[in-house]
């Protein structure tokens, strides 16, 4: 374990991804561990939005969805996401929010299995996820309701009722990892399909959802993907349900000919039928720029660091915080633990937001968690040191009681 910052950057000049890092457009002077709710841009992704504004919209105008290939634009990027997932080309599709997503796909889950109403998934889940699975039990009334356990709890709830186990992954709060073969194949000996969240796991933690016999998931592209806020999502469906793939949101990009304008709906072929309203364009296209990143890096590679910077990280706040009231709220066995380490302390927003002021951005979760996220792909070694550096200096100074830390913002 390195004892001097002299070692730690030691470490970054043996690092075989810290070429990487000059590859994003990141501030000087700022330590950033908040990539699992935002990645940063790539440095050449302001010069494609410029150029898709300037000369393709500016310069083709409407004749870009040709000219440009705007209309082949979302499932060119499906492909680059579906080996980040263990996914086939044809079994992923980007439009819409995950929200809309994992709407879908339970919609089709639940209508898979028509003499079993449940959808089920853990009291933690992330809140979106339970609320899209509230709205459609209200739609379809007794055809479908949501029941949510305790983690623990998850495999003997798999009874004769359940349609469908909703999990995420990876937990937004303490980053723990869900065995996904092993809750698959339960569900499925239960005769229950999986729809799995990979927010927190998309570009950061290997993941094979063909191997690992998924049904569904879902996935956002402005975490890991650094596609930009409100970046595109993604949804995969396995190649075995496409027949019987049945969406409730029958846009006219999902339809077999959209520019025929028929009035009746048809569905296209496979997950291209969960396309919907417009592709939004620009947003396409700077996911497109960030993904080019990952043709260039194998995502186990990327998995390694993230794990050396999580276990660099434990073992900083565990020798230099002994004595500051934090606990660690994330498995402490890195192959249980996401791109993330999350601890818990009573004053954790306000070290947070000293911690920010001072240029180490993280974030806060409610009740008590500070979560810091390493981004394998820019986040050095000597961040992780320079951000214990930080926290050290604000417990010892009580910089966090300052009034103004205790403000809360909308977000978070």
């Amino acid at each position: 374990m390195p004892t001097t910052r002299a070692e730690v950057l030691e470490l970054d000049a043996d690092d075989e991804l810290a070429g990487l890092r000059e590859r994003f457009a990141l501030p000087e002077g700022v330590v950033y561990l908040d990539g699992n709710s935002l990645g940063p841009p790539l440095a050449s992704t302001a010069e494609s939005l410029q150029r898709a504004v300037g000369a393709d919209w500016g310069g083709e105008l409407i004749r870009a969805w040709n000219t440009c290939g705007w209309i082949d634009l979302p499932a060119r990027v499906a492909a680059r996401i579906a080996p980040l997932i263990g996914a086939g080309d044809d079994e992923v599709a980007v439009a819409d929010s995950t929200s809309i997503n994992l709407f879908k796909l339970l919609a089709a889950a639940v209508a898979m299995r028509p003499d079993r109403p449940v959808i089920l998934s853990e009291e933690e889940n992330f809140p979106t996820d339970l609320y899209m699975a509230q709205g459609l039990a209200e739609l379809l009334g007794d055809r479908a309701r949501l029941e949510v356990v305790a983690r623990e709890r998850l495999r003997e709830s798999l009874g004769r009722e359940v349609a469908v186990l909703m999990l995420t992954h990876v937990d937004f709060r303490s980053g723990e990892l869900h065995d996904m073969q092993q809750l698959t194949r339960a569900s499925h000996e239960a005769g229950a399909l999986t729809l799995w969240d990979l927010a927190h796991s998309a570009g950061a933690v290997p993941v094979d959802l063909n191997a690992c016999g998924a049904d569904f998931a879902v996935g956002c592209g402005y975490k890991y993907l650094n596609g930009g806020p409100g970046a595109p999502a993604f949804a995969y469906v396995a190649r075995r349900h496409h027949e019987r793939l049945r969406t409730p949101l029958t846009g006219w990009m999902g339809h077999r000919e959209p520019f025929a304008f028929s009035t009746r709906y048809e569905p296209a072929s496979g997950c291209a039928r969960l396309l919907a309203g417009t592709p939004p364009i620009l947003s396409l296209i700077a996911l497109d720029d960030a993904l080019d990143l990952f043709s260039t890096v194998d995502v186990a590679a990327l998995r390694r660091k993230s794990v050396a910077l999580t276990e660099l990280f434990i073992a900083l706040v565990e020798r230099r915080l002994a004595d500051h009231r934090f606990r660690l709220a994330s498995p402490r066995d890195p192959d249980r633990r996401g791109s993330q380490v999350s601890l818990a302390h009573p004053e954790g927003f306000a070290i947070v937001q000293a911690l920010i002021a001072r240029g180490v951005i993280g974030d806060f979760r409610a009740p008590d968690l500070l979560r810091f996220g390493f981004a394998p792909a820019y986040t050095r070694f000597v961040d992780v040191w320079d951000a214990v550096e930080n926290l050290e200096q604000v417990m010892s100074t009580a910089e966090w009681e300052r009034p103004e830390l205790r403000v809360r913002p909308r977000v978070t």
